[in-house]
């Protein structure tokens, strides 16, 4: 909004000098951390209040899970998520380009999966199970969202100037000129990674914080890499794939920053509300359409590797027993397992967050591996 009351000012060359601070990813970028972090954090209180006091028992804990999570953690309300909404829907709009495509469909993403979220948090609460809409209509909608996402992004994208099949076109890390154009079926293609990176982080979130943290780290990575790629000059010198107007994501991968920020200052343990699948669909769905927004979808499956083996450690235990009778891991996702083992839950989720942090690293090294 801010941007394009300077655009409108700029056009009729009577606006303030200090305006053209607005001009800069950076200044926009660190405003929008601030402002998505202000959003969360004035609305903490009174809408955890206002929650707990309308849910009642709160999120529904699983009968089967670790047992002190049934009595630390009973009561705790959900539908956090709505915070993180709050604050990334409100920077994005007061400081993104609201004409960029990429904006756009990242926040129809964003939004969407975060009302679906909403209605299974809802259907959980309201029956007092940890069983909410059915699986099968979950992924139908997902991908029916994610697939208009992605054709919005190819459609209406800007074509790249060395290759102008890029927007349909899989690029790999490491190596430079490495493309494979995938057509059309791109389209589904890309609804893979949003839905995948949405479940995934779904998986997760199940320990205070155990989401939270790996999501800013993830988003502070893909804000860098969305700067570099939408920069012709830095990603010319990087060896990477150009890709005009992407390097608006910044600005949203900022206000998912500041929203983590805000959120984890309320979800620090112990938790005084939980994100729920309201928050933990659409962040996940969030990375997944900047992953393929600036061409990195391979590179978020290593930056995200946490929310990878939280995943795959659900498929393994799930297929194993269904075969088998008997389990791989003492409970899945994963960070149940470490507390089976006795790893108090600050452990793992602290450990986790090192991984988190590791494997953010690791993929900014393929930037410059090529």
């Amino acid at each position: 909004m801010l941007y394009w009351l300077y655009q409108r000012l700029a056009e009729h060359h009577h606006h303030l000098p200090v305006l053209n601070l607005l001009r800069y990813l950076t200044f926009r970028g660190g405003m929008a951390v601030a402002t998505a972090q202000l959003v969360v954090v004035a609305m903490g209180s009174r809408f955890i209040r206002w929650m707990r006091a309308r849910q009642g028992k709160g999120q529904p804990i699983r009968a089967e899970g670790i047992e002190r999570h049934i009595i630390e953690k009973a009561g705790t309300p959900t539908m956090g998520g709505l915070m993180f909404l709050a604050g990334i829907t409100v920077s994005t709009l007061l400081w993104a380009d609201l004409t960029n495509v990429y904006i756009l469909a990242s926040l129809l993403v964003t939004l969407g999966f975060g009302a679906l979220g909403f209605m299974d948090d809802y259907a959980k609460v309201t029956k007092q199970t940890s069983a909410g809409l059915s699986g099968r209509m979950r992924l139908v909608v997902e991908a029916g969202l994610a697939m208009l996402a992605v054709y919005l992004m190819v459609r209406f994208g800007q074509p790249s100037p060395e290759n102008a099949h890029l927007s349909t076109s899989l690029a790999f890390p490491i190596f430079k000129r490495a493309l494979i154009d995938l057509s059309w079926f791109y389209l589904v293609f890309g609804a893979f990674v949003i839905v995948g990176a949405s479940n995934a982080v779904n998986f997760t979130d199940g320990l205070d914080g155990l989401a939270t943290v790996p999501v800013m780290i993830a988003a502070a990575t893909f804000g860098l890499i969305a700067y570099l790629v939408g920069n012709y000059v830095f990603a010319g010198y990087l060896g990477l794939h150009f890709v005009p107007g992407v390097g608006e994501m910044a600005v949203f991968c900022s206000a998912l920053v500041g929203s983590g920020l805000g959120f984890l200052w309320y979800n620090a343990p112990p938790a005084r509300i939980f994100m729920g699948d309201c928050g933990a669909l659409s962040l996940g769905g969030a990375l997944g359409a900047v992953a393929v927004a600036t061409k990195h979808e391979i590179v978020l499956a290593i930056v995200g590797g946490l929310f990878v083996v939280e995943t795959v450690s659900v498929i393994i235990q799930v297929l194993w027993f269904k075969r088998t009778g008997r389990r791989v891991f003492l409970m899945a996702p994963i960070h149940h397992h470490f507390e089976r083992l006795g790893w108090s839950e600050p452990t793992v989720v602290i450990r986790f967050w090192i991984v988190a942090i590791m494997l953010a690293m690791l993929g900014l090294a393929t930037l410059k591996l090529r």
